[in-house]
């Protein structure tokens, strides 16, 4: 079967299958609550800044735990390579 020609793709209906959401799009309704509101921006130091320094302007976070010896030991045990 031929592929479809251009012309036989125009105002033909959007793919069902192509979700036209994107799952992990990323919240901006709410970096520009925390932006905006309690960082207390303006909107054009908001757009301005970079990732990097509104993650610095929201503090520090928690760091997860180091993995131990035992907890690679576990993985190891858990998930063995395969010869």
């Amino acid at each position: 079967m031929a592929p479809p020609s251009a012309e036989s793709a125009q105002g033909s209906e959007p793919d069902a299958s192509v979700p036209t959401r994107l799952p992990n799009a990323f919240p901006w309704e709410d970096a520009l609550a925390v932006g905006l509101g309690v960082l207390g921006w303006r909107p054009g130091d908001f757009w301005s800044a970079t990732p990097r320094e509104f993650a610095a302007a929201l503090g520090p976070r928690a760091q997860p735990e180091a993995l131990t010896r035992a907890g690679f030991e576990d993985l190891l045990a858990a998930y063995p390579d395969r010869t």
